[in-house]
């Protein structure tokens, strides 16, 4: 507890796994896995709405044109969700939660929609514009921060048992 002029306020809770007293940060080929989970799920959506359009007729028929502009519209709320809002409120994506690996702030608390949709799509586009140099920074780094994470204040952590 954070004792500040005769007030105790909680610090933030990390449901992190600790050694030492330490959060375990999330190994880089772990983090590889889940984002390898995140994009798939994305890229089945896509996927899906494609072969509905295809078998309601192509892009030339105005049904088989907008299944297809569904499925693209309905893989970007699901990006959305995944992505931005499910970080920010549970402190997962779907990957993340399939490889038990947990969004935190560096303090331990839960990121935020802000800070995750920041994280998402902001820090992961500067990351794939330098070549992916923000990522490689996960494989090398001492807390195992991405670019992303660290312009978001955020850090991945293996979640606790």
């Amino acid at each position: 507890m954070i004792v500040a002029q005769g007030l105790t306020r909680p610090q933030p809770r990390s449901r992190a796994a600790r050694k030492g007293g330490q959060s375990l940060p999330a190994p880089f080929a772990l983090r590889c896995g889940a984002l390898l989970i995140d994009y798939i799920l994305l890229t089945a959506i896509v996927v899906f709405g494609t072969l509905v359009a295809r078998i309601l007729g192509g892009g030339a028929r105005a049904a088989g044109n907008s299944a297809e502009t569904a499925g693209i519209l309905f893989a970007i709320a699901a990006a959305i969700i995944n992505l931005g809002m499910l970080p920010g409120l549970f402190g997962v994506t779907v990957g993340k939660w399939a490889t038990g690996l947990r969004i935190e702030m560096v303090d331990g608390g839960e990121p935020g929609v802000g800070r995750a949709f920041l994280r998402h799509f902001v820090g992961y586009p500067l990351s794939f514009i330098i070549l992916g140099l923000g990522f490689i920074l996960v494989a090398f780094s001492m807390r195992g921060r991405g670019l992303h994470d660290i312009i978001a204040g955020t850090v991945v952590v293996r979640e606790g048992s």
